[in-house]
Formats: C-alpha cells, sequence, structure tokens
C-alpha cells in the first residue's frame, strides 16, 4: 500500500499523457473532436469506471486515477494558459473596438440568462438567493471548450469571444456576491466587493505600464541567447506572475494571463511565443477535460436521467435563446445568432466554481450543488455536438435568407464555367477566368465570403454542395466545365464522382492535396486534377531556374513537359488500380 501511495501522482501522470497520446491521433483518424475522446477517457479511467474495480482486480489501479483532485491544479492551469493564447491572438486596439460587443451584448446575454434560469429555479421551490447563485452559475459558458472549436474571428468566434470575455471579468464579482448573501455574512460584504475592484483596478494599470517596459527587454535577452529553452521558461514566468498578481488582488488568476497575452501581442515576440506554448495549452486542456469526465457517473445518470435531461435541455434552451436575441439586436445575422447561441448554450468549467461557492456559503444544500455538477459535466459533453448542429442550422438559415434577399439566378444557356469553392484559389482561379472574358458562377459554403464576393461583383451563390438539390440547381449538364478547390479531400472525390455520373463529358478538374489524392481523382473521373505539392514544387523549380540566369523561354518549356509527365505518371498509377477491379468485376459472375 505504502507503494501505491508513493507512486500515485506518477501513476496518475502516466495515465494522463497515454490518454493524450492516444485520444489526440485516433480521434483525429476518425475527425471526431478530442474534447469528446478526453471526456470518454476520463470516464473510463475515473472513479466513476475502472477505477471502482480496483479492488477486484488491483492491476486496474495502474490504467486508471485514483484521486482525481490530484490532477485538478493542472486542469486549472490548462485554463490559465489557455487565456493566455487568446490573449496572444488579440491587441488592445482590437479589444477596444470590441468595447460595445463585450460591455453591451456580453452583460446583456449572461445577466439576461442568468434572471430567467434563477427565476425558474424559484418558482419550482429554490430560496431567491440560492437560484440567484444557481442562475449566475449556470448562465456562465465553457470559454475552455468554445474558443478552441470557432476561434476568436469571424462573426461566430468574435461574438461568442466578447461574451466570454465578459463572464470571465465578472466571474470574482460574482464568487464576491454570493459570498455576501450569505446567511453568515456580515455587513462588511458590499464594501469588500468594492475594495477589491479598486485593487483588482490598481493591479492591472501597474501590471499593462510595467509590461510594455519590461516585456520588450524581457524576450529581447531571450530571444539574444537563441534558446528554444529560456525562451519558453521566460513565457510561463510572465503567465505565473500576472495570474499570482490577480490572484493577490483579488481577481481571478486567468485574468491575469488574459493580461499578459495581450501584453506579448504588442511586443514582436508573439509569434514565437505562442508557438512554443502551444503543446502545453494542449495537454493541460485536456487533463481538464479528463476531469470533466471523471465527474461523471452512469449510474446516477441512469437513476436520475429524466431529470437531468430536463435540466440540460432547459439550461442550453434558454441560453441559446437569449443570446440570439441579444445578438439579433445588436444586428447579427440569424445564421450567426443561432449558431452562437447554441455554441454558448452548455454550462461553464468555471460553472463548478461558482457552484462550489454557493454551497460554501449556504445559499444551496450540498445535493442540489451535486446535481447541478452533474448537469454541467454533460453540458460539457455535449458542447461539440451543440457547435455541429449551430453549423447546420445556421447553414439553413443563412441559405433562406440568401434566397429571399434574391441570389443568383442561373442562365437559361447554362452558368458557363462553375467554379466550387471561393477562398484563396476558388477566386484566383475566377479572377483569371473573367481576364479572358469567360462566363462563370462560384459556389461558396461561408456566407460572410459569398458577401464580401457579391460586394466586388463576383457572381457567387451561397451553398452546400453535399446537398444533390444545390447540384441540380447548377445545370451542370449545360455547364461548361467544372472546377473543384475545396479544401476537402472527402468531398471533392465524392462530388466529382457524382457529378460525372450527371455529366459524362463534362470537363473536370480538381485541387489535389498530394499525388495520392490525385490519383483517387482520376479514378472518381476527373479530366485533370492539379496536385498543390507538385505545383508548389515546379513553381519552386521556375524561380531558382531563372534566379540562375537560365533563360525564361525553355525554363517555361521544362517546367510544362515535366507537369505532362508527372500528370501522365498519376493517371497511369490511377489506372493501374481501376484494370484489376474491372477484371475482378468481370469474372464475379462467372464464379456466380
Amino acid at each position: 500500500m505504502a507503494l501505491r501511495l508513493d507512486n500515485q501522482g506518477f501513476s496518475d501522470t502516466l495515465v494522463i499523457l497515454g490518454a493524450a497520446g492516444l485520444v489526440i491521433p485516433a480521434f483525429a483518424r476518425f475527425r471526431v473532436s478530442p474534447v469528446i475522446g478526453f471526456i470518454l477517457v476520463g470516464l473510463l479511467v475515473g472513479p466513476a469506471g475502472l477505477g471502482s474495480l480496483t479492488g477486484f482486480a488491483p492491476w486496474l489501479y495502474y490504467l486508471t486515477i485514483s484521486n482525481p483532485e490530484s490532477i485538478e491544479p493542472f486542469a486549472e492551469f490548462g485554463i490559465i494558459l489557455l487565456l493566455f493564447s487568446i490573449g496572444l491572438e488579440l491587441s488592445f486596439k482590437r479589444l477596444w473596438s470590441m468595447k460595445r460587443l463585450v460591455f453591451g451584448t456580453g452583460a446583456a446575454e449572461l445577466i439576461g440568462s442568468a434572471l430567467i434560469i434563477g427565476t425558474a429555479l424559484h418558482f419550482i421551490g429554490q430560496e431567491w438567493a440560492g437560484a440567484i447563485g444557481l442562475g449566475f452559475a449556470l448562465a456562465l459558458s465553457s470559454t475552455a471548450l468554445v474558443l478552441p472549436l470557432v476561434g476568436t474571428t469571424g462573426a461566430v468566434g468574435r461574438g461568442a469571444f466578447a461574451m466570454l470575455l465578459f463572464e470571465d471579468l465578472a466571474l470574482v464579482p460574482i464568487i464576491f456576491v454570493l459570498g455576501a448573501l450569505a446567511p453568515t455574512a456580515s455587513a462588511d460584504g458590499w464594501s469588500n466587493i468594492a475594495g477589491v475592484a479598486l485593487r483588482g483596478g490598481l493591479t492591472v494599470v501597474a501590471m499593462y505600464i510595467g509590461g510594455r517596459i519590461v516585456l520588450p527587454r524581457l524576450f529581447g535577452q531571450a530571444a539574444r541567447t537563441k534558446s528554444p529553452e529560456l525562451f519558453l521558461a521566460a513565457s510561463l514566468l510572465v503567465v505565473i506572475v500576472a495570474s499570482v498578481a490577480t490572484t493577490a488582488a483579488g481577481l481571478s488568476p486567468i485574468v491575469g494571463a488574459l493580461l499578459a497575452g495581450l501584453l506579448i501581442a504588442e511586443t514582436e515576440y508573439h509569434s514565437e511565443v505562442e508557438v512554443i506554448t502551444a503543446p502545453f495549452k494542449g495537454l493541460a486542456l485536456g487533463v481538464f477535460l479528463i476531469t470533466v469526465g471523471m465527474s461523471l457517473d452512469l449510474r446516477l445518470i441512469g437513476q436520475n436521467w429524466p431529470s437531468l435531461l430536463l435540466a440540460v435541455s432547459g439550461v442550453v434552451a434558454t441560453k441559446a435563446i437569449v443570446t440570439f436575441l441579444f445578438l439579433r439586436v445588436a444586428n447579427s445575422r440569424r445564421g450567426v445568432a443561432a449558431e452562437t447561441g447554441l455554441l454558448m448554450g452548455s454550462p461553464s468549467e468555471t460553472t463548478l466554481i461558482v457552484l462550489a461557492t454557493a454551497a460554501q456559503a449556504q445559499l444551496i444544500l450540498p445535493s442540489t450543488a451535486s446535481f447541478w455538477q452533474t448537469v454541467t459535466a454533460i453540458g460539457l459533453t455535449i458542447t461539440p455536438l451543440l457547435a455541429k448542429l449551430g453549423r447546420t442550422v445556421s447553414r439553413q438559415l443563412e441559405s433562406r435568407s440568401t434566397a429571399d434577399a434574391g441570389d443568383i439566378e442561373i442562365d437559361d444557356d447554362g452558368p458557363g464555367t462553375v467554379v466550387i469553392g471561393f477562398g484563396r484559389v476558388g477566386r484566383m482561379v475566377a479572377d483569371m477566368l473573367a481576364v479572358h472574358g469567360q462566363k462563370y458562377v462560384a459556389v461558396e459554403a461561408d456566407i460572410d465570403s459569398v458577401e464580401e464576393a457579391r460586394m466586388l461583383g463576383h457572381p457567387v451563390l451561397f451553398g452546400d454542395v453535399a446537398r444533390p438539390e444545390l447540384v441540380e440547381r447548377l445545370k451542370l449538364h449545360t455547364a461548361k466545365a467544372l472546377i473543384l478547390t475545396m479544401d476537402d479531400p472527402v468531398l471533392t472525390v465524392r462530388l466529382a464522382r457524382r457529378v460525372r455520373a450527371l455529366a459524362p463529358d463534362l470537363p473536370i478538374v480538381a485541387r489535389a492535396r498530394d499525388t495520392a489524392h490525385a490519383a483517387e481523382l482520376y479514378r472518381a473521373g476527373v479530366t485533370d486534377a492539379v496536385p498543390e505539392t507538385l505545383e508548389s514544387s515546379l513553381q519552386l523549380a521556375e524561380a531558382v531556374l531563372v534566379d540562375l540566369g537560365v533563360a525564361m523561354g525553355p525554363v517555361i518549356a521544362s517546367i510544362h513537359e515535366k507537369r505532362d509527365e508527372l500528370r501522365q505518371e498519376i493517371k497511369a498509377a490511377a489506372d493501374m488500380i481501376v484494370e484489376p477491379r474491372i477484371r475482378k468485376a468481370k469474372r464475379t459472375p462467372r464464379a456466380a
């Protein structure tokens, strides 16, 4: 037994690292979010999973985590690093430009959701003080999960980040208010809140001034040593010092981490810091998600599933609707508001902190806190599913709104050339078609890109080419050519095969990731496949030959010759795979 206690932390560390090493590549292989994988691993190796069987099978001790509390500090550090990385992607100028969204929409969303949830809980029997605490706890959304899913840019990412930023800033005032509402609280509770606000404000100002002076010199010295280890140490030192400073002032450590990231973002070293700290952020976030999985008890969920299902559905629906309405008031599009609302629907990792505070202040019973902790864990688990549902709903709403606004119609004489995907590759192709006077129509699934392209005069349809009705609407049987530029290898092959069946004589030119993908596209029926790796290599060769003084004419001729040679090799490789399949298909009826 003594050996186990001595090696407990080491055993738990091995389980965590092993889980990260297995979950990330395995779920990436099947295009599933690793978020779900980490939570499932936590459920499997936690005290409610295999950990409950160590009494019958002692060897399971080395495959489970016996003390969930021992890894909670690592999970908290992961959230701190996440906020630090978010700060690196921002700037004070961008943050100031978002002030109305942060302190307007963000405040309205948090307070509105808290009031509705709290009022509903009061009417089903919860005292007002406890209902307020539960309302604010459940109104919080997960920074740790939402931002990695959507980022901080784009319409959805920008709105979600603004609201999450306000929630992170409001966490400490919420905790102090709950303490002031406690039955045993003194009359000085509200004055303590004002004191914390004053100390926190002075601390932030001092960190801002000191950071602008110290950080460029600190990272400059680290960069001159050309030591990645020293650069990493300096980065972690800044995060730790900033988090400790805000914690000492009575604020949350995540506020210090965010401010540290913002200060470093103002220096020329922010890119290097972002790259060098990324692995630690990912691993620590995985540890946090494992702790979420450990808090799930399937037996308890099975016994109380009707009430848990009602609670999760009620919280998600309330927050989604409130977020949708306030974003619409802020002039967000329907699709963006709906996707952001569903994404923000589940509770947060900070919900667990507020629930513990409310229970400690005797505002809610321990059993009530345990119930809502399970609801929070379930909500965190379904966040990636809500994100997918939000994207689906957004596409449906945007498709309808685009049609209502008057979409581009295909002429009776055909669309000309159809370009699927209007990113940088598709736009370049369209520009060259326009230069040579060729009629074209483009299709793009990102509404922001569609609106931007239309403002510039490009004929772009909004839609998802995975839907058969959109392919039919394009009238491809009357098109002159089809160009596939999407950055989705599986969808490109599937679409090429479907279009080839509809239009056997249509020229199809497709963008390919590499030669293997190009061979697969040739088997699907494309006329020409252009591998990105091949073209970049040829362009590099052309540039170096010209710089070496070789005449442009022979260089271009040799590049064209090499391109044709490689294309024939790819087609030959594709034919070698197709031929055995044909011979096998011919033999099968005779064998039958």
